[in-house]
């Protein structure tokens, strides 16, 4: 039996339709060094799409590999109620120095989803303990995703992840989001003074008084198809949840650390977040690990005596786990001091230039967006009319398969296809992925 038969016979992929493996087998992994893969049969991949968004600075990456080797020995987990260890110290005490401004309080968790829904818990108890128990209710945007729990996906509004579970899922508030490519109020990307935030203050007005906080992926939603929107929004949504007493949680778990151009999304605006949470790059895509961060006057509501009822009675068994410290505690040492952030922004320059100038004049290529490193290709029918593909073919699944025979893993969001490669990517590493990239969409739409 091969290891693609004995991972079939019991393995059950996430985020998959399994019988699409009976064409598609499960590709074994046998080895990773930098951007590339390798498979059992010695064949090489670009990971382009970083794992996931996770992998900041390479598979195997030597510094991160030796924290992890280094703390294994030492020590490997404790619980961390009443707890703690120094890794875990260390790092909250870098991350200060790098967060937003004003947010102090650091709490663990072991995954994204678990890091918004321990957002949400906070935001709802602050506004109860704070004399408002009238705000139980969220406000998030229109083709958000912000993971795959209960609370995570009810903040979320894909019906791909979310439409079957709606009996079970929380009532929520729903501004429509910003579109850039297919504007609702008229204007072209770059060119607008965000008209589309009008919808933000008619729903605040409307529904502000009974709502506790308001969930976005600053600047970039990323499971819609990678939609890139003005950093004005997020400053205007500052002002407004402060006029309305409405807490502003950043989901940064996919635009933290550098993805964007800056540590975080949020730096872009110049203003900061009640609440942040973030994961995938914390770790540089080595451990499971989330923080959910918040202010001073935030963790001051729950500090009162233990008979007051007020703790934060919320818990994850790998919170603040020393490997993941290590390996994010090394994540932080590489930005810092090698300053990948900022070496990172010629090539995204290089980068958008480069598929601009292999795909801008397609047939098929509505737009080309992009922040950071962060490039999004967006295919479609009809130019002009920016009409889509009929969902039925499954344009970009066609081309995500021919981009893995030329060793290039794509896994396009419906029919954007996407490059969020590591910020330590070569130009030379760009050329040959947009190369694979053209020869696979060539492939399929010629």
């Amino acid at each position: 039996m091969t290891l693609e038969e004995r991972d079939l016979k019991h393995i059950w992929h996430p985020c998959s339709q399994m019988k699409d493996y009976e064409d598609l087998p499960p590709i074994v992994i046998d080895h990773g060094k930098g951007v590339y893969l390798y498979d059992v049969y010695g064949k090489e991949y670009i990971d382009i799409v970083s794992s996931w968004w996770c992998n900041l600075l390479g598979h195997c990456n030597p510094t991160i590999n030796a924290a992890v080797k280094e703390q294994i020995d030492r020590l490997e987990h404790v619980i961390f109620a009443n707890f703690t260890h120094e890794p875990a110290i260390r790092l909250c005490e870098e991350l200060s120095e790098v967060v937003p401004r004003g947010l102090t309080k650091f709490n663990f968790s072991d995954n994204g989803s678990a890091s918004v829904e321990c957002a949400l818990k906070m935001a709802f108890q602050y506004q109860h303990q704070t004399g408002r128990p009238e705000k139980t209710k969220f406000i998030c945007l229109s083709d958000g995703y912000h993971g795959e729990t209960i609370g995570a996906l009810s903040v979320g509004c894909l019906d791909l992840y979310a439409k079957i579970y709606k009996p079970m899922l929380m009532d929520v508030e729903r501004i429509e989001a910003p579109d850039c490519y297919r504007c609702p109020c008229g204007r072209e990307r770059g060119n607008c003074s965000v008209e589309c935030f009008a919808f933000a203050e008619r729903l605040f007005e409307e529904h502000a008084a009974e709502c506790c906080a308001v969930i976005v992926e600053p600047l970039l939603q990323g499971s819609a198809g990678m939609r890139i929107y003005p950093a004005e929004y997020l400053t205007k949504l500052r002002a407004l949840c402060d006029e309305y007493n409405v807490l502003l949680i950043a989901d940064e778990i996919a635009t933290g650390f550098g993805r964007t151009g800056k540590m975080f999304a949020f730096d872009h605006a110049g203003v900061s977040p009640d609440i942040m949470c973030i994961s995938k790059g914390l770790t540089g895509g080595y451990m499971p690990m989330a923080i959910t961060v918040v202010t001073d006057e935030i963790y001051g509501a729950f500090y009162a005596d233990y008979r007051e009822g007020r703790a934060f009675m919320h818990s994850h068994t790998y919170s603040g786990n020393p490997l993941g410290c290590s390996a994010a505690l090394a994540v932080q040492k590489i930005l810092r001091e090698d300053k990948t952030i900022e070496k990172a922004a010629p090539r995204a320059k290089y980068l958008n230039e480069l598929l601009n100038d292999t795909f801008a004049a397609h047939p098929n290529v509505g737009e080309i967006r992009h922040i950071g490193l962060i490039n999004a290709i967006e295919l479609v029918a009809d130019k002009k009319s920016k009409k889509g593909f009929d969902g039925e073919k499954r344009t970009g699944y066609a081309i995500y398969k021919e981009a893995l025979k030329r060793g290039l893993i794509l896994r396009p969001l419906g029919d954007v296809i996407y490059f969020n490669p590591p910020l330590t990517i070569t130009e030379r590493e760009l050329e040959e992925a947009v190369a694979r990239a053209k020869s696979a969409l060539d492939a399929v739409l010629g």
